[in-house]
């Protein structure tokens, strides 16, 4: 059995009682050494396995060994395992090497979510993710993505928005949304929801300041309709609300 968990964002309140499950009935866990460590608590004296950033391919391959010879692995994501996590890479090894192993994928809280239940209400309108990491998608690729969502007036969620090695992509990707987004959108940035160094803050297109941002962020650039009031982040739904009955 190889359960492949998606275990929110760090701490175990944000944390499914499924994923909870499948983690105490697991043999053995895998994962980046950083998710191991949230979950440090709940491994107790099973066998853990940690690799290192770059050694996702390892990393599943390792699990997928030790599920077809009938232990119970547990392989951890942060997040949710399906949106830029395991479940993907694990699949595509197993159709490709033709194993018969049992899976069950085990769904999670994302950052997308995790960000925007603590800035308001973001995400009440159609809206998409975007990585801006070029380490598997040419940027010319990802520049076309910023576009038709900005164009189409998407609320977008920036995963991956900065790091040392790629230090202007965030500034680039606001450059790009100019075109169709106004400076006075809102924007909401969450840094390490849900984990003990969790930090937010508001601001707008054109005065986002992008030197605080890191991998550890989760940026959201709202639509045209999207507004802040009292802290909050807010895009409409559409709803309409009558002010005489305050519904």
């Amino acid at each position: 059995m190889l359960y492949v968990i998606g275990i929110g964002p760090g701490s175990q309140a944000a944390m499914t009682l499924e994923a909870l499950d499948a983690i105490r009935d697991a043999d053995i866990i895998v994962g980046y050494k950083t998710y191991t460590h949230l979950v440090k608590h709940l491994t107790g004296d099973k066998q853990v396995i940690k690799t290192g950033m770059c050694k996702e391919i390892e990393r599943c391959q390792a699990a997928l060994d030790l599920a077809v010879t009938g232990r119970k692995v547990a392989l951890i994501s942060s997040g949710d395992a399906g949106i830029y996590g395991m479940a993907g890479l694990i699949l595509e090894l197993v159709t490709a090497q033709g194993l018969d192993v049992q899976l069950k994928l085990i769904p999670g809280v994302t950052s997308s979510t995790a960000a925007a239940s603590l800035l308001g209400a973001p995400l009440m309108h159609d809206f998409c993710h975007i990585s801006l990491s070029d380490l598997m998608t040419p940027w010319p690729v990802i520049e076309k993505r910023i576009l038709c969502a900005a164009q189409a007036d998407f609320v977008i969620c920036f995963y991956n928005p900065r790091s040392h090695g790629r230090p202007d992509h965030l500034a680039n990707a606001f450059a790009l949304m100019r075109r169709y987004k106004s400076a006075d959108t809102p924007v909401g940035v969450v840094r390490a929801a849900g984990r003990k160094k969790q930090e937010k803050w508001l601001t707008t297109l054109g005065d986002m300041d992008f030197a605080p941002v890191d991998m550890t962020c989760l940026v959201i650039v709202g639509n045209r309709a999207t507004y802040c009031r009292d802290g909050l982040m807010i895009t409409p739904r559409g709803y309409q609300i009558q002010a005489e009955t305050g519904v």
